[in-house]
């Protein structure tokens, strides 16, 4: 051990005092509670879902006469098949709650707030992404609800004004489900939307090292708690013990509910009920409630306000009284995503 030591020293010349201060960055002291460390979850999620959908992709074929024999051959007779992609299933809802709790907790704190404008659009991009790879996924397995849902999707985004046509023809590689759709899709889903996702978590992840991490202070807190504490070990035993707990949870999903498979696709027999995946919920009641093209511009303007977020409640703030007024929007919001989305689970399957 003392060679490898000196061969070691010799070309990597730091000691293991310099390691403890490059590591030791000060971090706010309320990341010690664990739901504001969420930051950090759906990045190990990803990094499971990167290690899972690679050993799905080893025996995945991207066509519509293979891809559900496929899944029904990973799912039965590879060995250990179910419970990877039951693994990959749940890490991806899982990773989709995680983000969508994260900007939950960033959206209630105000921790978009001046000068975070910029990490909150990179953060709202990264849970678009995680939806669409999300939908893509969901996709790939080629049984009936999901041909169905990707087909619904798919019309929807042609009554988009203007480029709605455009955008089909490229999600579908043409004007309907054909034979290049779900190689499209499989392009999307495992690579261009993971290399996004990998770039854009960079990037949060640079702004909040220029930025820093927003502090908060407590009620609850005693006078003379210290403002920060140190990334190594304190808050890296924290992110170990949230990854120990997942790997848990996972494996106990993967086996209590393991991944199912519904009848394959028949393009020639539409479903009674087509229902699209859980986080997409919200949406299809919501196109239900009203007419199509107003329902797609109505959804497009909430999309938009929930991005300029910042910029919207820096309006209200500087020029009303209303200085919480995010707060009372928020909460209006959650309940109607929460209200829509029990409904539609609630329709019959």
């Amino acid at each position: 051990m003392r060679v490898v030591r000196r061969w070691l020293g010799e070309r990597l010349p730091v000691t293991g005092r310099q390691f403890r201060e490059l590591t030791n960055e000060p971090v706010p002291y309320h990341l010690k509670r664990w739901w504001f460390a969420l930051g950090g979850t759906p990045a190990y999620l990803f990094i499971v879902q990167i290690f899972t959908g690679i050993l799905l992709a080893f025996y995945y074929e991207a066509s519509p006469s293979t891809a559900y024999e496929s899944v029904e051959f990973i799912t039965r007779e590879v060995s250990f098949g179910w419970y990877i992609r039951s693994v990959h299933k749940w890490a991806a809802t899982l990773m989709i709650v995680t983000v969508i709790l994260h900007q939950i907790r960033v959206f209630f704190t105000g921790a978009y707030r001046k000068p975070r404008e910029i990490n909150w659009l990179v953060g709202m991009c990264l849970l678009f992404c995680t939806l669409l790879t999300g939908f893509t996924g969901y996709s790939l397995v080629y049984e009936q609800l999901s041909f169905w849902g990707a087909t619904v999707g798919a019309n929807i985004t042609d009554t988009v004004p203007v480029i709605g046509g455009f955008l089909k023809r490229m999600m579908l590689g043409g004007d309907s489900y054909n034979q290049a759709t779900l190689s499209r899709f499989f392009i999307l889903h495992a690579a261009i939307l993971p290399v996004l996702i990998v770039f854009l978590i960079a990037l949060h992840i640079t702004i909040i090292r220029l930025q820093g991490v927003t502090e908060f202070r407590f009620k609850d807190e005693e006078e003379g708690t210290p403002k920060t504490f140190n990334f190594f070990p304190d808050h890296l035993y924290t992110e170990l013990i949230i990854g120990l707990v997942l790997m848990v949870l996972l494996s106990t999903l993967a086996t209590i509910l393991p991944a199912t498979l519904g009848p394959p696709a028949d393009p020639l027999q539409t479903p009674e009920v087509i229902k699209p995946e859980w986080f997409f919920y919200v949406a299809f009641r919501w196109l239900k409630l009203f007419a199509g093209t107003a329902a797609v511009l109505s959804m497009g303007f909430i999309v938009f306000v929930m991005f300029a977020w910042p910029f919207i409640d820096g309006w209200i703030r500087k020029h009303t009284r209303f200085q919480e007024a995010s707060v009372w929007v928020g909460l209006v919001g959650a309940l109607t995503i929460i209200a829509m989305t029990v409904w539609e689970a609630m329709v019959r399957h």
